[in-house]
C-alpha cells in the first residue's frame, strides 16, 4: 500500500512499505542484532531503578495479528517488569491498534524509528496508558552512522554532482525531551548511550545494517542501483577518513532513551512563581542588591 502524503501534501519522510520489507528481510537473515540487545538492556537498567510493579504492559513493535512472521515475544530483559504483556505495532496509517486496554507501562526498542508523526505516536501511547503509567523507549540518535553519511555525501558529490538521501535522519536527545512534553507526558527524561563498532570491511557493516532492518527506507531515496564509481569513491573515503591504524572501519551508534509518565495528580509539580520559602542569595551565601527594581546576587 502506498504511503499517504502528510498534511502539507508532501510525501512522508519514511516509506512504510519499505520499512516493513526491511524488517521482514532482517527476520529471515536472523543476524547478530547487537543493537536490539543493547537497547533492551538499556531499558532494563532504567526500569530496574523504578520501584513500581507493573501489571499490564504494552510492547510496541510486534504486530497484533496472529500468525504474522514478525510477531516476537517481549525481550527477556524486559519481560519480568510486567506480569502480562500485549504486543502491538503501528499500521500503515501510523495507528497503534492495542485494543481497549489501559496499560501500566509501554516499552519500545527502535519500533518508533521510522514513524513519520512521532509526536502523534507519543500522544497515542499516552492515551493507552493509565494515569501515572510509564513509557520507556529506545531510539537511534543523531550521531548514528555519521561516518556512513559523510562517506555517501562525499562519494555522490564527487561522482554525481550532488548527494541523495541515503541515511535516515536521527533525532537529537534534546529534541526528544521536548517531544515527550509535546506528547503530553509528565516528568520527561531523555538520555544517551554511545557505542563505537569496528568492522573489518565495509561489507560487514552493510550486512549488520541489513540484519537490523536499518537499510534506506526514506520515501525520497533513489530507486537506482548504486553506481560502481560511487561505491568505489565511498569505500576509498570511508577507509581514508574513518578507519583506525589497524585498518578497521569505525561506525558510530547512539541509543537515546525516553522516559515519560502519563500525568497524574500524585506526581511532583513545579512550584508556582513566588512560592519559594527561602532566597537564592541565602543559599549561595551572597549579598543581594536591588538595581532598578530588580535584585541581583553577588
Amino acid at each position: 500500500m502506498p504511503d499517504l502524503p502528510n498534511h502539507m501534501g508532501h510525501p512522508p519522510l519514511f516509506d512504510f512499505s519499505a520499512s516493513l520489507r526491511a524488517r521482514r528481510r532482517a527476520q529471515v537473515l536472523a543476524g547478530d542484532c547487537f543493537l536490539d540487545r543493547a537497547g533492551a538492556e538499556g531499558l532494563a537498567d532504567r526500569l530496574a531503578a523504578v520501584t513500581r510493579k507493573f501489571a499490564l504492559g504494552l510492547w510496541i513493535g510486534a504486530p497484533a495479528s496472529e500468525g504474522d512472521p514478525l510477531k516476537e515475544p517481549v525481550p527477556p530483559d524486559i519481560a519480568p517488569f510486567a506480569q502480562e504483556w500485549v504486543c502491538a505495532d503501528f499500521d500503515e496509517h501510523e495507528i497503534l491498534n492495542a485494543g481497549e486496554n489501559r496499560f501500566d507501562i509501554a516499552a519500545s526498542v527502535f519500533s518508533l524509528q521510522a514513524i513519520n508523526d512521532l509526536p502523534g505516536a507519543l500522544v497515542q501511547i499516552r492515551r493507552l496508558l493509565k494515569p501515572d503509567g510509564l513509557l520507556m523507549a529506545a531510539l537511534l540518535g543523531g550521531a548514528t552512522l555519521s561516518e556512513l553519511r559523510d562517506g555517501f555525501a562525499h562519494a555522490e558529490s564527487l561522482t554525481r554532482g550532488g548527494a541523495s538521501p541515503r541515511v535516515s535522519p536521527f533525532a537529537d536527545v534534546r529534541d526528544l525531551g521536548a517531544l515527550l512534553q509535546r506528547g503530553g507526558f509528565a516528568l520527561p527524561v531523555s538520555d544517551v548511550e554511545r557505542l563505537m563498532v569496528r568492522y573489518r570491511d565495509f561489507y560487514a557493516l552493510a550486512r549488520d545494517l541489513r540484519a537490523h532492518g536499518l537499510t534506506n527506507v526514506l520515501s525520497e531515496r533513489s530507486r537506482k542501483f548504486l553506481r560502481r564509481d560511487t561505491l568505489m569513491a565511498l569505500l576509498s573515503h570511508y577507509a581514508a577518513q574513518h578507519a583506525d591504524p589497524d585498518g578497521k572501519l569505525r561506525a558510530r551508534f547512539e541509543i537515546l532513551y525516553l522516559t515519560g509518565w502519563s500525568p497524574h495528580d500524585s506526581q511532583q509539580k513545579p512550584l508556582a512563581p513566588g512560592a519559594a520559602k527561602s532566597r537564592l542569595a541565602d543559599a549561595l551565601g551572597a549579598t543581594e542588591t536591588v538595581i532598578s527594581g530588580s535584585r541581583t546576587s553577588s
